[in-house]
């Protein structure tokens, strides 16, 4: 796993053993992103200098994905302790310590937001139905600003239904199907 674009190109990102983190595949970080890079309803402006939310962070591969492509700063939300170690040790490793927030925590029990940010990240467990239930708290807690981008991860047969959000974009990647929705 590699960070993919941006002035962290290349570089390799660390994940933790076993099964309980499913890190975002290379191929399918860099075809959310080219979407994102290159739609009219985002476009490269809504990257650079954006304040991210990267919950379920995990490796926190999106977030870095996003800081190495411009991002003003970055807040990873995990509640996992060795995810929370790895997620550490790749923001440290890409040199990301001065743009990178960690917040230990459930994303569906989150803090008092300490900003709302523009483009959230949403990479939970699949077939839990956690997205919805992030959603709704990280809204009232308010990280996530009125109109963000909210780019979620499924699996390729969950459904999701977020009344007032308007659904972007939708692609099946694999096992994977992400979502782009504009928050109401």
């Amino acid at each position: 796993m590699r960070i993919i674009a941006g002035r962290n190109r290349g570089r390799t990102l660390e994940a933790p053993p076993g099964a309980a983190t499913r890190p975002t595949a290379d191929r399918v970080r860099q075809a959310l992103f080219d979407m994102l890079w290159h739609a009219p309803w985002a476009g490269r402006g809504m990257i650079e200098e954006a304040r991210v939310l990267d919950a379920f962070a995990g490796t926190g591969a999106l977030g870095l994905e996003a800081l190495s492509r411009g991002a003003a700063s970055a807040y990873f939300m995990e509640r996992d302790r060795v995810a929370l170690g790895v997620l550490r040790a790749n923001i440290t490793a890409c040199r990301e310590t001065e743009r990178a927030q960690i917040l230990p925590g459930d994303a569906t029990r989150p803090p008092r937001a300490a900003a709302a940010c523009g483009l959230v990240f949403l990479d939970p467990p699949y077939a839990q139905e956690l997205v919805p239930k992030a959603v709704a708290a990280l809204t009232a807690a308010g990280w996530i600003a009125p109109g963000a981008l909210i780019c979620a991860e499924l699996g390729v047969a969950e459904t999701l239904e977020l009344p007032g959000a308007e659904v972007l974009a939708e692609r099946a990647h694999g096992a994977a199907r992400v979502i782009c929705l504009r928050a109401p």
